[in-house]
């Protein structure tokens, strides 16, 4: 079954939150990565990869991708989109 993706602004214009109907982050605690990261969480893996992305932060079924200064909403949303339906899909 698909993975339903919703991007909604935050206050921050350097960050967006991306809610999906699945679990992206289990437990109960949050999680933070940032490109430098060497990390095995194959979400984190894909965005981190993703020219423009900075950093995330996840919790249960919501990710907050933060992108570099230079970087446009506009490119980079659909492309964290295919990367959480590439894990998740």
């Amino acid at each position: 079954m698909p993975v339903n993706v919703r991007a909604d602004v935050t206050p921050n214009p350097n960050a967006m939150k991306f809610t999906t109907d699945q679990v992206l982050f289990e437990g109960s605690g949050s999680a933070s990565f940032k490109k430098s990261d060497d990390t095995d969480h194959p979400l984190a893996k894909e965005l981190l990869a993703l020219d423009g992305v900075d950093n995330i932060f996840g919790f249960q079924d919501f990710v907050t991708v933060n992108k570099e200064p230079d970087a446009e909403w506009d490119a980079l949303v659909p492309k964290v989109q295919e990367a959480i339906e590439k894990v998740y899909g």
